[in-house]
Formats: C-alpha cells, structure tokens, sequence
C-alpha cells in the first residue's frame, strides 16, 4: 500500500497522471493531490502536509508531468524497502558524489562516472530531441547516491515525520528533494533503483531562483560537503568541484549575474571559509568561464 503525494499545476497533467498510476502502480494506494496553480505554496510545505495525510507508511512524491512506463512499480517499491532495511529514500536520478561547491544533484569527475539515471527525458525549453537518459557504470539494480532528483521519490511517513521538508528555508520549488537527500542520509541510504522506469516531459528550469536557492542549500549544508559513496580520488573530486562550479558560474552569467557580483558572492560563502586553496583554483574559472 501506498500513498502518492503530487503538487499539480494543470488538471490535464493530473488527470493524466492519475490514469497512469491506476494502470501501473500495482498494489493499493491513494493520490493526495494539491491544487496549487498559483503557486503560492511551495513543494516543501506541500509535501510535508500530503505526509501528514497520508494513510499508508510507503509515500511517493512525484510530478505530474510524467509517464511511468514500468508496471507493478508500486510493488517493486514495497519490496526495495522490506529487502534493505537501511535504504531511507529511493530514487531514479542522483549522484554518488555531491560536490563543496553549489551545483545541482549532478556531477562530472572526468572518467569516473558518478552520476546513476534511468529516465526518458523530453525537453520543454529547447530543440532537443526525447531521449533515454541511462547512467548505470556499476551495472547494477540500485546504487547508492548522495541525493536523488524531485521529478519521482519514495520514502516512508515514519521518515518524513523524522525528517521532515525544510519549509522555512525552501518556500518554493527547488532543493527540497537535495535538502530532504540529505537530512534522510543521515540515517538512512539514499538510493537510485534501475528496476523503474518513467518519462518525464520536461527537464530542469535553472534560472534566477533556482541559482538563489541552491546558494542557500549550500550554506546550509556546508558543513556537510562534500559527500562521496564513490570513492573519487583526490584528483577526481577536484575535476568534479571545477566542473561543477564551471556550470554554476556559467548559469549564474547566464541569467544575469555580474562577474563582480559572483566574485562577491563566494567571497562571502562558506566556501572560502572550509578551503581556501580550493577557493583561491576556483576563482580563475569565473574570468574563464563563456555563455556559450
């Protein structure tokens, strides 16, 4: 049994949605679904209250803008859960390897993969073409990350209770899934399962407050970064912290960002505080850094 808990924008997605699940899930279950067009609550404080009415221990949050394509996923879910006593929050999308500096759950640390997916994803802000996006270098049913992406996750009641969404410090709709990662690994693996399949019909929207947001995710947890169940070695984590900070920077230029006011920014973070000489390498990347 289980319990799905979706923030809906458009009663077209919803419906949809709905549909899907009842044909796919595979065991009981329910759907708690917000009317939050307007936008006035964010993902966090919504999440927190659908946990709250949630009838069953299992919980998925999920966005309505999906297609799962796997059947009886429901039941795969129930069974991850009762076979991994220590797996807290399951997910389709993470990386095993999160980095000091500000980024999104994603990662590149050059020849070493650290990003584990299973998802078709369609592209509603560009030309670019549905494809499957599949990341699994271990080969293996499930991977353990340092966090999962929001589009799809479950957990359990008793665990949301424990770790609740941060609906103080996220009031909108991006980090709630990096910060809720978080709080759950601290007790609980976080996991990628390969045994699920879905399509999402549109990719990430980074702009201005996703950039705000994740600033304060990072001072937040700063204390806590960087996280690694990969193993990277030391040149290998330092390529991940410059190449996630290279997309950083550029996302922050794209969007409207002076070069001083970057400069500005991290001077003031947490980062140059816990390591300065990672600091001081990675400042040459904002003079570097082109909108392309």
């Amino acid at each position: 049994m289980i319990s799905i808990i979706i923030s809906s924008t458009s009663p077209v997605f919803l419906e949809n949605v709905t549909k899907n699940i009842t044909e796919t899930v595979g065991l009981t279950f329910e759907i708690i679904s917000f009317d939050n067009a307007d936008g006035r609550k964010g993902l966090s404080e919504l999440y927190n209250e659908g946990a709250k009415k949630a009838k069953y221990d299992l919980v998925c949050f999920m966005h309505e803008d999906v297609n799962i394509k796997t059947e009886k996923w429901g039941a795969i879910v129930a069974n991850i859960f009762d076979q991994n006593q220590k797996v807290g929050l399951i997910g389709l999308a993470g990386s095993s390897y999160k980095t000091l500096v500000p980024s999104g759950w994603f990662c590149d640390a050059g020849a070493k993969t650290t990003n584990y997916v299973n998802m078709f994803q369609r592209y509603k802000f560009s030309e670019t073409e549905t494809k499957l996006v599949y990341q699994n270098p271990k080969d293996s049913s499930m991977a353990k990350v340092t966090a999962v992406d929001g589009v799809w996750f479950c957990t359990k009641k008793s665990i949301v209770a424990e770790y609740p969404f941060d609906g103080k410090l996220f009031q909108k709709f991006h980090c709630y899934d990096l910060d809720f990662s978080f709080s759950v690994s601290q007790s609980y693996d976080v996991i990628v399962t390969f045994e699920i399949l879905l399509e999402h019909f549109s990719e990430g929207n980074y702009d201005r407050t996703w950039i705000e947001e994740t600033l304060k995710l990072h001072e937040k947890w700063s204390h806590y970064f960087p996280l690694d169940t990969e193993g990277l070695s030391k040149r290998e984590k330092f390529i991940a912290e410059k190449y996630s900070f290279r997309v950083f920077i550029k996302q922050m230029l794209t969007v409207g960002y002076s070069r001083f006011e970057i400069f500005k920014i991290f001077w003031n973070s947490s980062l140059r505080k816990q390591n300065f000489s990672l600091f001081f390498k990675l400042m040459k990347e904002i003079r570097r850094t082109q909108i392309s």
